[in-house]
Formats: structure tokens, sequence, C-alpha cells
């Protein structure tokens, strides 16, 4: 099997780290494009009793964001990746999975968090779902 467009969820945490490297690789391999994914979830605060969230706030975490996914652009550029840096808003694992279909990706690459059972049962995880609800494949990397 042979990829040419691959989904990387990236939110700059060690396992997001390790997918990154993953995709990486399989990148160079097939010669693919990798579209570096941060999705900012601003519903979480509210879900923590945040509310209304300041515009300060949302501002900053977009701008991490966004600072996040072109520091990981720019080190896959750097080894001859053609790669696209995307900052997203919305749930993660919707999001991620929207943009991989309307893109025509054929691979979303994702970290594990390492949730215990517990939290996986009650919260589940955005690798959890990415890898229940894709059409596509989806590597998640540990």
């Amino acid at each position: 099997m042979m990829f040419t467009h691959i989904v990387v969820a990236y939110d700059g945490s060690e396992p997001a780290k390790r997918a990154l490297n993953a995709a990486t690789e399989i990148a160079l391999k097939f010669n693919s494009q990798v579209d570096v994914i941060h999705v900012v979830d601003t519903l979480i605060l509210a879900a923590n009793g945040v509310s209304p969230i300041p515009d300060e706030v949302i501002r900053t975490m977009y701008d991490r964001a966004k600072s996040t996914v072109e520091e990981a652009a720019s080190s896959l550029s750097a080894k001859g990746v053609k790669v696209k840096a995307v900052t997203l808003d919305g749930d993660p694992a919707n999001s991620i999975l929207e943009y991989a279909t309307k893109n025509g990706a054929d691979l979303i690459v994702a970290g594990s968090r390492g949730l215990s059972t517990l939290k996986r049962i009650m919260l589940g995880s955005v690798s959890t779902r990415l890898v229940t609800d894709s059409r596509i494949p989806v590597l998640v990397v540990k």
C-alpha cells in the first residue's frame, strides 16, 4: 500500500512528536504530502467551567496552535517533505476526520495518549475515536 497524502494530528506533546516522526518516515519513503493539524478545542474549557471564555484566552490558544504546527511543518520541510500546516477548531477527532475526508488523505497518524482504561471508557481518546470512526487507515503511535 502506498500513501500519498498523510494527515498528522499534532499538538506538540511527546506522543504527537513520535507520530510526526513516523509520518515523516512514511512521507519520505512514498514522497507523500503531509498535513500537520492542530485542532483548538475551546469547548473543553466550557466543559470545565470556564465560561464565558475570554477572547484573549481563545486568541492565545489559536496563536499557540498555529506556532506549534508551523514549527513542525518547518522541520518536515527541511527534510524535503511536502508539508502544510493547518489549524482548525472544534472537536479534535471530528475535525481531523472531516479534514482528512475533504482533502483526500489516505492515512491519518496520531499519537496515543495512553489514557487509563476507565478514562478511555468514560471519555474516549482522540486516537480511539479516529480508529473507530475513520474510513481510511489510522496509525496510532505509542
